[in-house]
């Protein structure tokens, strides 16, 4: 009976990831690339570092191919695209995070209510077992009172003879 809680409790663990993973498609895996890419130090710094160098060659002009003179209009139009296209991407890794989670949230809840019934079981078991015991301690007791009353009645019986054996040898 316990087996076959423990078997119940690892049909309802499931592996959220993998489930997930199974389903995803490219654009989801593309989303989640680029809302990941998008959320590190090397991203922040290498967007820096060209955003300094596309000034610094538009000003300097070397060998007069500046092609975005100041106030660097085609780089604000780059900008603005920039901020444009990740954000829908990073709204949909964000759903497919908040699906992780209710997923997670759900296996949690099975995983939860299967080790629940578990316990219920064997608290189930511990109490019968329990009954079980005392009833046989019960048993054992009565056993030992009808010995113990069994061996003070020969014990008086022989301390009379005793007693009386003693007086005829006097």
């Amino acid at each position: 009976m316990v087996y076959d809680v423990s078997k119940k409790q690892k049909d309802h663990i499931l592996n959220v990831q993998e489930a997930l993973d199974s389903q995803i498609t490219f654009g989801q895996r593309l989303a989640d690339q680029v809302a990941h890419f998008g959320g590190t130090w090397t991203f922040i710094i290498s967007f820096v570092i060209f955003m300094a160098m596309w000034m610094l060659f538009n000003e300097i002009s070397p060998f007069g191919l500046a092609f975005d003179h100041y106030p660097f209009i085609l780089l604000n139009l780059a900008l603005s695209t920039l901020a444009a296209i990740p954000a829908p991407l990073i709204m949909m890794s964000q759903n497919r995070a908040s699906e992780y989670d209710r997923l997670q949230a759900k296996n949690d809840y099975d995983v939860n209510k299967a080790s629940e019934e578990g316990i219920r079981l064997l608290h189930t078991k511990l109490d019968h077992l329990v009954l079980q015991d005392q009833f046989d301690l019960m048993q054992i007791q009565k056993l030992q009172t009808d010995i113990l009353i069994s061996i003070t009645k020969q014990l008086a019986r022989q301390s009379r003879e005793d007693v009386t054996s003693s007086e005829e040898n006097l």
